[in-house]
């Protein structure tokens, strides 16, 4: 058990340095290449970001843990929305300019609809995987054109001006950018087997452990990556990562969960799971679209707190049934 407690403190200090290094080498890198800046947000960074939700997942579903592998799609979801907007809305209110950014927004909503269906009979089948991995691969294109196709955007000045005012050199770029994958996705496997170690021996099941504990741990990047934008007055760019990641989640790391093997659902993934973080895109969706006047859209600091406190009541709620069911067993 100490070995375990030893493996979730290292891994959780060397998750938010490997994060942060990443993220800096991927920007500096794809502005080198002379990607646009939002690609920078939606598919470098989130990509990277969203590398332990793919490698746990896909690992779970080879071991047969079909809990942990959707469990922690799912939760990092909830966790990046409730927990991760709502924390950095609560620091800094996050306008939403970018006219892209605001066509993801009902992507996104689209696409959990479309997860929620496929959860109806009970599994993630291998043509449900080929359909997400297929949407994943659209949109991902979709992007990239839209992306190289020059159309102005404020989030491309917004990052740029921060790039420009502090350059970095190629070579040192590649090196963080490399480095910091690496030991990003190193350390959330640090960090996810002891945590799995030590709730595995408290008698908790892999879904309540993908749900909380794996997704937090895994969600951290996205964590560190937010803050360190808004720190940089880059809201769209906050914003941008957690959308890019839960897209990532969605179709990605489910898609690639299911396409090894079908994955069976517990009921309460429905009913319970998807519900949560259904009504929290449609929260995100209703704050970032901005149907409260012909501006753009914005999370005020209510907004964010309104956010984290559905996160603490769900995982409090998630606490509080493992109780029962562990004194129901006593």
């Amino acid at each position: 058990m100490s070995l375990a407690i030893g493996a979730v403190i290292v891994g959780l200090v060397l998750l938010i340095w490997s994060a942060d290094r990443f993220v800096d080498g991927a920007s500096a890198t794809a502005r080198h290449a002379g990607m646009p800046t939002l690609l920078i947000g939606m598919l470098v960074i989130g990509f990277g970001t969203s590398a332990p939700e793919m490698v746990v997942s896909a690992l779970a579903s080879l071991d047969g843990n079909p809990g942990l592998a959707l469990g922690n799609a799912y939760g990092s979801n909830i966790t990046n929305i409730a927990l991760i907007l709502g924390l950095t809305a609560v620091i800094s209110p996050i306008a939403v300019h970018s006219t892209v950014l605001r066509r993801e927004l009902p992507v996104l909503a689209v696409i959990t609809l479309v997860s929620g269906y496929q959860l109806l009979d009970g599994q993630v089948s291998f043509r449900d995987a080929l359909v997400l991995l297929a949407v994943f691969a659209g949109l991902m294109g979709w992007s990239v054109y839209q992306g190289m196709s020059g159309k102005g955007d404020p989030l491309g000045g917004e990052v740029g001006a921060g790039q420009e005012a502090e350059p970095m050199p190629l070579g040192k770029a590649l090196f963080w950018l490399l480095l910091g994958l690496v030991l990003l996705v190193v350390s959330s496997r640090l960090l996810v087997w002891g945590a799995v170690t030590i709730a595995t021996s408290l008698g908790v099941s892999d879904l309540i452990i993908g749900l909380t504990v794996v997704a937090v741990g895994t969600s951290l990047p996205e964590l560190a990556s937010s803050l360190a934008a808004i720190r940089k007055n880059e809201h769209d760019l906050a914003l941008g990562n957690v959308l890019g990641s839960n897209l990532f989640n969605t179709l990605a790391v489910v898609g690639i969960a299911g396409a090894i093997t079908p994955v069976p659902t517990e009921p309460a993934l429905l009913y319970r799971d998807w519900v949560v973080m259904a009504v929290l895109t449609l929260a995100l969706f209703v704050f970032g679209y901005g149907f409260r006047g012909a501006g753009s859209g914005r999370i005020n600091r209510l907004e964010g707190g309104v956010l984290v406190a559905a996160y603490l009541g769900y995982t409090g709620y998630l606490i509080f049934t493992l109780v029962v069911a562990a004194g129901a067993a006593a």
